[in-house]
């Protein structure tokens, strides 16, 4: 109810004064003042400022919002993200549980490795099959031969089984299906034209599916160890070939979405990607970012033991993840213009000097020093992954589309044993905290191959597309 004060003012509306230029209604009735209640002009502000915020937060969320509308999107989105979330649990489980039985992390650590280098030669051929078959008709055998690969490893180990059973056990594994590679060529379709509302969806859809890769390799060693070491050696392998299967299968059946065969004409086959021009520079850009990644994971490792915290190293290479995933939902956003070629180089660029804040937060020779120099240097490799994965849509055939992506994909998983192996040497030989200048070297390496590429593209009688 509003105030009464006594006025001897004839009925009409007066206004008081006060310090400000808002002025506050007095409406004379019957020989009294009625003063009209209102809210203090801290708390306005204080709800203008929310809305501000509110719509900020929407505009930034409207790209991701969009790609959503139409049927069909939620669900293969939510099971590709099921299906690839067991890559990030592979090789943890596979040494805890190895380890664990056998008490040998050399062995261990070797029979991870068979999964990725199998990977290099088989991932690509599934990927052959997907483009020349169907993702449905693909995916279902694949991650079946998959999923026994991981069940045979686990009776392998339990039971006793010899040692070369379990490096063929863990081969099987690599025909694991690159769903990550799948769910972008169905964007891809889905938003194929070439207007400026199918480009922006297109960059929002990469960048959200960097943001799931990334959620995925920062999850998944941390459900492996938390499972293996709390419950049972075996639980985290049975609980990745869980996942696999039930989240490929149903990603399979999102046949709604699926992209049709694409289909070349007779006696024309499309062309190989290894032999579209533009393709192989930008192969190895992927290359020497994969090495980024791997020095890096190495070299934290090693630094944390150096100080006595190595069960927080896994926490502190979250923090890049992080920063990676965080940076690619915000690049997703924006509204980009120009030739993606150029914005490609900018990104390794930017990548080059970012990475050079964890070589000097190292010398400071404390984890809380090195986390946030860490979750800043990953803020330039999804930008970069994202931009890389929209040239390589459009520079390969749409018939080799799932062919194309995947051999970015065996790039980086090469240039990631690259990585750590120059990581490694870097630490034996010149301490933990000189092993933090590999990173920024390879990213440097990937910025001028980037950088030439785009410059060739740019050149006379050519426009970056």
């Amino acid at each position: 109810m509003p105030h009464r004060t006594s006025s001897p003012s004839p009925a009409r509306p007066v206004y008081a004064r006060g310090g400000g230029e808002r002025r506050t209604p007095l409406y004379a009735v019957g020989g009294e003042t009625l003063v009209a209640a209102h809210r203090p002009e801290g708390t306005e502000r204080t709800r203008g400022a929310g809305l501000r915020t509110g719509a900020a937060r929407a505009r930034w969320l409207a790209p991701y919002a969009r790609l959503f509308e139409p049927p069909g999107r939620r669900a293969f989105t939510l099971a590709g993200l099921l299906a690839r979330l067991p890559t990030g649990m592979f090789s943890v489980s596979a040494i805890l549980m190895i380890a664990s039985v056998h008490g040998s992390y050399a062995l261990a650590g070797a029979v991870a490795a068979t999964g990725p280098a199998a990977s290099a030669v088989v991932a690509p051929l599934t990927a052959r099959l997907v483009d020349r078959y169907g993702q449905a008709r693909v995916t279902v055998p694949a991650v079946a031969v998959a999923v026994a690969g991981l069940l045979s490893l686990v009776l392998c180990v339990r039971y006793g089984a010899p040692l070369w059973t379990l490096f063929a056990a863990q081969t099987a594994t690599a025909a694991t299906p690159n769903v990550g590679g799948m769910s972008r060529a169905r964007w891809a379709h889905l938003y194929r034209g070439s207007s400026p509302r199918d480009e922006a969806a297109r960059h929002a859809a990469n960048s959200l599916e960097q943001a799931m890769d990334e959620l995925c390799f920062m999850l998944g060693p941390v459900i492996a160890a938390v499972l293996c070491t709390s419950l049972f050696p075996e639980a985290g392998t049975l609980t990745a070939a869980v996942l696999l299967f039930g989240g490929g299968l149903l990603f399979a059946a999102q046949r709604r979405t699926e992209p049709p065969v694409a289909r070349t004409g007779k006696g024309t086959p499309a062309v190989a990607p290894l032999r579209v021009p533009g393709l192989p520079p930008l192969l190895a850009v992927f290359l020497a970012t994969g090495a980024v990644f791997g020095a890096l994971e190495v070299v934290t490792v090693a630094y944390a033991d150096g100080l006595g915290h190595q069960a927080a190293a896994g926490a502190v290479l979250a923090l890049q993840a992080l920063g990676s995933a965080a940076a690619g939902l915000v690049f997703g956003s924006l509204n980009l213009r120009g030739p993606a070629g150029r914005r490609f180089a900018l990104c390794t660029g930017a990548m080059a000097a970012l990475m050079t804040l964890p070589l000097l937060a190292s010398s400071a020779g404390a984890l809380p020093v090195l986390a946030p120099a860490l979750l800043a240097a990953g803020m330039a490799t999804a930008p970069t992954m994202v931009t890389g994965m929209t040239l390589v849509q459009r520079l390969t055939p749409p018939a080799r589309l799932n062919e194309g992506m995947t051999l970015a994909v065996t790039a980086l998983l090469g240039g990631v044993a690259a990585g750590s192996a120059a990581g490694g040497w870097a630490v034996e030989h010149l301490g933990a905290s000189w092993g933090y200048a590999v990173p920024p070297a390879a990213a440097v390496l990937a910025a001028l191959i980037a950088s030439a590429a785009a410059a060739s593209a740019a050149g006379p009688g050519r426009g970056a597309s």
